[in-house]
């Protein structure tokens, strides 16, 4: 099976986030899972649409109360 992979500039186009956020996110530990090779950084699409899957929600509601780590705060204040 072949697996799509998309490049930090993809992935921030497809989130709407900069590459930078991508690359603080990969150094907190943060974001879906990634391959470094040859010093390039890639993610693969099974991943990424994993890790898109487990943020899903169906209502804040659920969710209130709950303490967002940095990332994800930063991602929600839209940088």
């Amino acid at each position: 099976m072949t697996d799509k992979h998309l490049n930090q500039h993809q992935l921030g186009q497809r989130w709407s986030l900069s590459p930078r956020t991508l690359e603080r996110w990969r150094w907190e530990g943060f974001g879906p899972p990634h391959l470094k090779i040859g010093g390039r950084i890639l993610y693969r699409m099974s991943d990424v649409q994993a890790y898109e899957d487990g943020h899903l929600r169906d209502s804040t509601a659920k969710h209130q109360g709950a303490r967002l780590s940095a990332a994800e705060a930063a991602q929600t204040a839209g940088v």
